[in-house]
């Protein structure tokens, strides 16, 4: 469902063993909580934030670090490319969304690309339903669930 270049790996690596304080059981609970909220030039920003694993998260788990996905992001991420760039006026994640129609300029909001009803992936609910079970049963990854 979401891929995490290596380069993205090296830096999540470091932001959690900083935030567990190299701490391995610590560490084995956080991930790079990835989301999407109503805002920005395009219409949706991506929020992004180290935190817990959180009940109802889909969580993506590769190379020894997890992305976590709320529910209601997983229609608006699906496919999308976590990837970490360093330039001298800009570092940091980069989202590459096949979800979006367009996005602004720094790259942190995008307009999602509507489906044949007009609206962005109806409500989501029955495809997220279907991603979440084609993905678990064929990568192992599991939803949590309390």
């Amino acid at each position: 469902m979401i891929t995490i270049t290596d380069a993205a790996v090296v830096v999540l690596r470091k932001l959690l063993d900083e935030e567990s304080g190299g701490q391995e059981d610590a560490r084995e609970a956080l991930g790079l909580r990835l989301g999407v909220d109503r805002g920005g030039c395009a219409g949706l920003q991506y929020a992004m934030r180290i935190g817990p694993v959180l009940e109802d998260d889909y969580v993506h788990q590769e190379q020894g670090v997890r992305i976590l996905i709320d529910r209601d992001s997983i229609p608006f991420v699906k496919g999308s490319t976590v990837d970490y760039s360093e330039s001298l006026s800009d570092s940091g994640f980069r989202i590459t969304n096949p979800n979006a129609a367009r996005s602004c300029g720094c790259g942190t909001s995008f307009e999602p690309a509507a489906e044949e009803d007009g609206s962005p992936d109806g409500d989501g609910k029955a495809e997220e339903k279907k991603i979440i079970e084609d993905d678990l049963s064929k990568s192992g990854e599991k939803s949590v669930k309390s």
